[in-house]
């Protein structure tokens, strides 16, 4: 039998010397952490047999000097494989980590997003899951039932009779030092009883992390669904009765009551026995959301980026063990492993943050729809912007639309006007933030008792540092992108890398120019406003401030209580945020990222004006939103603020049909980089060669099949980036299978130099 490896004291697991390969007996498939295509195979030595299970991690020699490598096992049979193969050393887990359910879906994952199998399963399990994090090995007492007593009981003094009989009474198993509390003695009496055969020990592995001591937001028993919801309602409420998959696109303006509709069909699922998956945008998870689904909906599980690996690892757990009927989180809650699932939901899943940008580069929503698809269950999209991807599988009948037209109680949108910033007239000295329009009615509506929310979507203080006697612009070392001086820290930072230096009063370039810092981020916003409004309270919420955890609750706590006037941000203050007495939001400049080289700019302005007006207006006070640009009569900028979706839609998706983008046709792009530019410009073109082999012999086939077009190799949008020159190339078809089939051919035969890597985007969102 195969004796397991040992650690060393610097934590390296030692190889221990080949088995002798098995001719006979139990085989199982591994997949490793690595690029591959496939599974290896390994005899299971007997051992063995009893532990091994598919869904569990093992211990297996890898390459070709069998280095002890951790693979998931992800098939078991009898049938002895045509070579020789090596035997496994050791199986790691207690308990199978991945569910039949999970393993089809990584499965398809593995297969659409052209990475390894492996790859996938350890992005989904949680390290804290992988590793036990968050559990503790505990000792348990438990007295021996009388009918495996021995005849002659042996004879006890007062304190281990006091201690058995508090034993017995309990009925339940107990640790040690619960008993010497009881039984008021130490541990010499309870060792006693052990030594004695009245009272057994066991070991089990708890969680220190179990469930929440917060406190949800009662259901309200007067809430009763309006006419729009109603008729939303119906066909879920079907779908949920019937059962089978059923994907449904709930389209519903901000205020219009979607997590109504939400929270009625997790009840209902939780009625039937079964659990939910909730899918939220990182930058929803706000306390106020958190609470709604607690007083709501049962146990539930809140997964999100400052949950440490203890605690990831013991939501896992609980989840995995029936303990939790609801999951809320961000993308990586999608791989819940639940017992019994019954619905999943996605709320905001227009939202770019639920697509991965590290392999396995999956989106979230997609992945979800596919896990509803083979878990046979409805899932819910919302949205009050949908991607033009959803919206289009509606048009074509993939999905059911649904459609809140109205906000609740009937409260009408807020009045949306655009500040032409080409026409106003700001005062004399430096450049400015506010417009004297917005400035206004920032006044009004304060004096009115109401509070203010503005949004720039931009950290720091100045976005660029620049000598004015040679134009040179401070930039990072690594990255084709200029500093931004962060005045908190007294810090010009790289937001890509996040390489730091100090400030400088003279040009690094010339040496003579004093340099001039420009450009408007959070913070220089943040200084004028407490300067032309001194006699309020003003926060600033960005990733900056926001560091310490409970912040951002704090936060948002204060401002429901009024305790702050005005909320100033990034895009974290767009989302998830329900503030009754905020009467006005402006919007510093909504052409912040309209310009940018990427097909899908126009659509995330849009979605993100339109999301941030949707935060007043939701009370009896009413309000208005103030937009800030300088082009006006762009469709994006002028379509929300007339609050018209089924506009834009219809103007964007004309574009993307005559350009065969995304959602008309499939898109890949791969990117090529190294620290050496030759090097990489050499590879780009060698790969950009074998795919146009690749697809000469593909139009040149018998069998019909969508044509597939290359555009590039050329220099990305952001050419270096962390160090890395970078150049890229899209492939496009309408047809999935085509592209699959043509990178299939590609890189299964092309060999990546030293030094140079590349990468595969299925689907992309960022194309910088």
């Amino acid at each position: 039998m195969n004796q397991p490896p040992q650690r060393d004291l610097f934590g390296q697991i030692d190889t221990p010397p080949p088995a002798p390969p098995l001719e006979a007996g139990l085989f199982a498939d591994i997949v490793f952490d690595r690029p591959l295509d496939h599974a290896y195979s390994y005899a299971v030595p007997e051992g063995l047999s009893e532990a091994i299970a598919v869904g569990k991690r093992v211990l297996a020699p890898f390459g070709r000097g069998d280095k002890a490598t951790v693979g998931y096992c992800v098939r078991l049979s009898n049938s002895a494989p045509t070579r020789t193969v090596k035997a496994l050393y050791r199986v790691i887990d207690n308990e199978v980590l991945l569910t039949p359910d999970l393993l089809r879906l990584t499965r398809w994952m593995a297969d659409y997003y052209l990475c390894g199998w492996g790859q996938v399963l350890n992005a989904v399990v949680p390290a804290g899951a992988r590793e036990r994090s968050g559990s503790r090995t505990i000792t348990l007492l438990e007295a021996v039932p009388p009918a495996e007593l021995p005849a002659e009981l042996p004879e006890l003094t007062p304190k281990q009779k006091i201690a058995l009989q508090h034993l017995r009474d309990e009925g339940r198993a107990m640790e040690p030092r619960q008993l010497a509390r009881l039984a008021r003695c130490g541990s010499g009496p309870i060792e006693a009883l052990v030594d004695k055969g009245l009272v057994r020990k066991s070991t089990r592995r708890v969680d220190r992390f179990t469930q929440t001591t917060e406190e949800g937001i009662p259901p309200d028993p007067s809430l009763r669904l309006n006419a729009d919801q109603l008729q939303a309602w119906a066909p879920i409420e079907h779908a949920l009765h019937g059962g089978g998959f059923h994907a449904f696109l709930l389209y519903g303006v901000t205020g219009s009551g979607k997590t109504e509709i939400y929270l009625r069909a997790i009840e209902e699922v939780i009625r039937q026995g079964k659990e939910a998956i909730v899918l939220v945008p990182e930058i929803s998870l706000t306390p106020q959301t958190i609470q709604r689904f607690r007083g709501r909906c049962g146990e539930v599980a809140v997964l999100h980026s400052h949950l440490g690996d203890a605690e990831r690892g013991g939501h896992w757990r609980r989840v995995a063990g029936g303990q939790v009927q609801v999951v809320v989180g961000a993308r990586s809650a999608v791989f819940a492993p639940t017992r019994k699932l019954g619905l999943i939901v996605i709320d905001e899943e227009h939202e770019g943050t639920f697509k991965q940008e590290t392999t396995p580069r999956y989106h979230a929503r997609d992945v979800a729809v596919m896990r509803a698809r083979l878990e046979n269950i409805p899932i819910i999209l919302g949205s009050a912007t949908p991607s033009l991807e959803s919206w289009h599988n509606a048009e074509r009948g993939q999905y059911t639309l649904l459609s809140l037209p109205n906000r609740v109680l009937d409260r009408p949108m807020p009045k949306v006007a655009l500040i032409d910033m080409r026409h106003e007239r700001s005062g004399p000295g430096r450049f400015r933030a506010l417009s004297p329009s917005l400035e206004r009615a920032m006044r009004d509506a304060l004096r009115a008792g109401g509070q203010v929310m503005l949004l720039l979507n931009r950290r720091g203080f100045s976005t660029y540092v620049h000598c004015p006697s040679c134009g040179h612009v401070e930039t990072c070392r690594f990255c084709d992108l200029a500093l931004i001086h962060h005045r908190e820290r007294d810090v010009m930072l790289c937001h890509y890398c996040g390489y730091e230096q100090a400030p400088q009063k003279l040009c690094s370039s010339c040496g003579v120019g004093e340099d001039r810092y420009q450009g408007l981020g959070t913070e220089k916003l943040e200084a004028e406003i407490e300067e032309k409004f001194p006699g309020y309270v003003v926060r600033r919420m960005d990733s900056d401030s926001m560091r310490r955890p409970g912040s951002h609750a704090r936060v948002l706590s204060a401002f429901r209580k009024g305790l702050i006037h005005i909320l100033l941000g990034t895009q974290m203050i767009a989302k998830g945020l329900d503030f009754p007495n905020v009467t006005l939001v402006g919007v510093i400049s909504a052409d912040t990222a309209l310009h940018i080289p990427d097909f899908r700019a126009s659509e995330r302005t849009f979605q993100l004006l339109s999301q941030v007006a949707g935060r007043t207006g939701r009370g009896a006070l009413g309000g208005r939103v103030l937009v800030q640009t300088y082009t006006p009569e762009h469709p994006s900028i002028a379509l929300a603020a007339a609050h018209d979706y089924n506009a834009f839609v219809a103007a964007e998706l004309s574009q993307r049909r005559a350009h065969c983008y995304p959602p008309y046709e499939r898109l890949v792009r791969l990117i090529v980089r190294s620290r050496d530019k030759d090097a990489a410009n050499e590879f780009a073109d060698r790969l950009s060669g074998a795919f146009r082999t690749a697809l000469a012999g593909l139009g040149s086939s018998s069998a019909p099949t969508a044509p597939v077009r290359l555009l590039g190799p050329a220099e990305a949008p952001v050419f270096r980036l962390k160090g890395y020159y970078r150049f890229h190339f899209q492939l496009q078809s309408a047809s999935a299978a085509a592209l699959h089939q043509v990178l299939r051919a590609v890189t299964g035969s092309l060999r990546t130099p030293s030094g140079v890597e590349f990468t595969v985007d299925v689907d992309p969102l960022n194309m910088l």
